[in-house]
């Protein structure tokens, strides 16, 4: 199949809202204005969701030809399927064409204006398993508290993004449900920071992320979001993925076998964090960026909520929970 892409020098210094909003909304918008621009051979039309960048290196001489070559090579778009995001700023749409199927790939800038599109053959999901067969064990000794997980948004700010979607955020609270000691200037003030995090279950390293620098509380990393991280799969299509340990405190490298419970890592407060805490998600795939996530359900925890304390063989923890290993 004949290579069809457009590579546009991307505006890098983005608007801060468009590093906050996760949701595919903003994409589908501009990705069905495109569709139906497209389809109709308005060229025009296409330009008017372009960006000054993109109008400057992809001017009307050079996209009227493009699309009208794609549009005889592979007839209209006759629907598109729901997209993959990658934040913050990218989505892949599957688009089905008259004669194929190809992704789209679309990055917008702080004004939702197109700053990015892509072409691209066709890749096929990536199954994901309705439920995990691996059993886990929460991967840290004490009592923490979720401070997000649950299946809302309410409940859980990674919900729009595909790969956490049912992720977790632990960290550990006094029992005023201060996170800090003192004023909380520095990472020594937080009782997460420096705690031992284990291995949730068996299985071998992936990928090892080090050497990124702790954060002075309150200020974040988003160029580095996962920070100091391990990726460990456990099955095919179940990876757990561990996030914001402390530089130079991770105990395992990539291609290693590892047990549950051993020592992986120290909590830390570096990447896209604002204080000390663990990021915990299970998605299915070891590629971090294409995955999807996966609910997850921890073995054998004692669960607070709301005072009452019971002992939970399968748990899904949600916000304001407390929870430690039995």
């Amino acid at each position: 199949m004949k290579k069809l892409s457009v590579s546009i020098c991307l505006l890098l210094l983005l608007a801060a809202a468009a590093w906050a909003e996760t949701g595919t909304e903003r994409f589908e918008r501009v990705a069905g204005r495109l569709v139906e621009a497209f389809n109709a051979g308005d060229h025009e039309g296409i330009q008017r969701d372009f960006n000054q960048i993109m109008l400057e290196a992809f001017p009307l001489d050079k996209s009227r030809p493009f699309f009208e070559q794609l549009l005889s090579d592979y007839g209209r778009i006759k629907k598109l399927g729901s997209p993959r995001l990658v934040p913050p700023v990218q989505a892949i749409f599957p688009a089905h064409f008259e004669r194929v199927i190809l992704d789209i790939k679309l990055v917008l800038d702080g004004q939702d204006k197109i700053a990015g599109l892509w072409f691209l053959p066709h890749t096929p999901d990536i199954p994901v398993p309705d439920e995990h067969e691996t059993p886990l064990s929460l991967p840290f000794e004490g009592t923490w508290s979720v401070i997000w997980g649950g299946d809302t948004k309410e409940l859980n700010q990674h919900r729009g993004t595909p790969n956490q979607r049912f992720a977790f955020d632990f960290l550990i609270v006094d029992e005023s449900g201060k996170t800090y000691r003192g004023e909380g200037k520095k990472n020594e003030d937080y009782p997460a920071f420096g705690r031992k995090i284990l291995v949730p279950a068996d299985g071998v390293v992936t990928e090892v992320i080090r050497g990124v620098r702790d954060n002075v509380p309150g200020s974040m990393n988003p160029y580095s979001a996962l920070g100091n991280a391990v990726v460990i799969q456990h099955r095919e299509h179940e990876v757990s993925v561990l996030a914001h340990l402390k530089q130079g405190a991770i105990e395992v490298k990539a291609g290693d076998r590892v047990k549950r419970g051993q020592l992986l890592g120290l909590c830390g407060n570096s990447g896209n964090s604002s204080e000390p805490h663990l990021h915990y998600h299970l998605q299915n795939t070891p590629i971090v960026q294409d995955g999807t996530g996966i609910k997850c359900f921890f073995q054998d925890v004692l669960l607070t909520r709301e005072g009452k304390t019971e002992k939970i063989k399968r748990c899904s923890p949600v916000k304001g929970d407390l929870v430690r290993p039995e």
